[in-house]
């Protein structure tokens, strides 16, 4: 594989995520503090080239000031989400590809949670950077979009390939699971899946990466047939405690 990613905790429940070239160059993606990712460049002797953004919300954008002061990253986002966004150096669109440490980067539509927001895939790495759009067992609150949009950029990440590694914004697996089994109490994979998230997490370990097959497979929003279904286990889950 080209380029590596690994999660780095930040703030409660966030991850940010670094991806590491064979060369040793670094990026990170939605670094919402930047002590974290800076001692995790460290610790792996380089500094962050590129920052990957994929929504304006400060858990997710916090740490690029520092990094831009610190290691001079450049900053990669949303045209759409610009005006909400830390400067961006390069300012992408949904279905435009850009280079990543010589590897294909592809943006994709993942309005729901926000409007603007993207998702960052890199095809020949099996890399899917989803920000609050597809989480382990669940998907983003709408709090700018709708239930339709959310549809679309479930479905359009569902259609990725099955190896997929699903790197998204916050360890929230374990509460999800109990909500996912509330819905498909029956489901064999998603029972699996949260003995397995159990587990991890009884041992201090990250619940994440995940894969899109394994989403598609447990996952209730991602695998949702339509709108209406979407709508209806998405109001579920807000009222959820």
């Amino acid at each position: 594989m080209p380029v590596t990613v690994t999660p780095v905790a930040c703030l409660s429940d966030n991850y940010a995520w670094l991806l590491r070239a064979p060369d040793g160059r670094l990026a990170v993606c939605d670094p919402g503090e930047a002590e974290p990712v800076i001692a995790a460049a460290e610790r792996l002797g380089g500094r962050i080239d590129t920052i990957l953004l994929t929504h304006h919300h400060g858990d997710h954008v916090a740490g690029v000031a520092e990094l831009v002061k610190r290691h001079g990253s450049k900053v990669v986002g949303s045209a759409a989400d610009a005006h909400r966004l830390p400067h961006l150096d390069l300012a992408v669109k949904p279905g435009e590809t850009f280079d990543l440490f010589g590897v294909p980067v592809t943006v994709l539509a993942s309005d729901g949670h926000t409007r603007g927001h993207i998702a960052f895939h890199l095809p020949d790495c099996a890399i899917l950077l989803c920000g609050d759009t597809l989480f382990s067992l669940g998907c983003g609150r709408l709090l700018e979009g709708t239930a339709e949009e959310m549809f679309h950029s479930l479905q359009a990440l569902a259609a990725l390939p099955p190896e997929t590694l699903v790197c998204c914004g916050h360890e929230y697996s374990e509460s999800n699971a109990r909500f996912a089994l509330t819905i498909e109490p029956d489901n064999g994979a998603l029972k699996a899946r949260a003995a397995e998230i159990a587990r991890q997490r009884a041992e201090g370990l990250p619940s994440l990466p995940t894969t899109i097959g394994e989403e598609c497979n447990a996952n209730p929003f991602l695998r949702a047939k339509d709108v209406a279904t979407l709508a209806r286990i998405r109001t579920a889950k807000d009222n959820f405690r």
